[in-house]
C-alpha cells in the first residue's frame, strides 16, 4: 500500500482536526472578520496610496530611489 504524501497527511490533520471542533470553529470566524477588517476597511481609510499621489505613472522606482538617495545624505 502506498504511503500518503506529506501534503495529503496536512490537509487530513487540519481537515480532521477543524471538523471536530465546536469553539475553535467561533474562534477561527473571530480571527477571520478581524483579519478582514484590518486588510480591507482599514487600509482603504487609513492607508493611501503615497506611490500614487506623489509619483507620476511609470517612475515609481525612480521617485523611490530618488528619496532614498536625498535622505541618505
Amino acid at each position: 500500500m502506498d504511503k500518503p504524501g506529506f501534503w495529503n497527511r496536512a490537509f487530513h490533520l487540519y481537515y480532521d482536526g477543524f471538523r471536530s471542533m465546536t469553539l475553535g470553529q467561533t474562534l477561527w470566524l473571530i480571527i477571520g472578520i478581524k483579519l478582514f477588517i484590518m486588510f480591507a476597511i482599514l487600509k482603504v481609510f487609513f492607508f493611501p496610496n503615497f506611490l500614487k499621489q506623489h509619483a507620476a505613472e511609470g517612475q515609481e522606482g525612480d521617485y523611490v530611489a530618488t528619496e532614498l538617495i536625498n535622505r541618505s545624505q
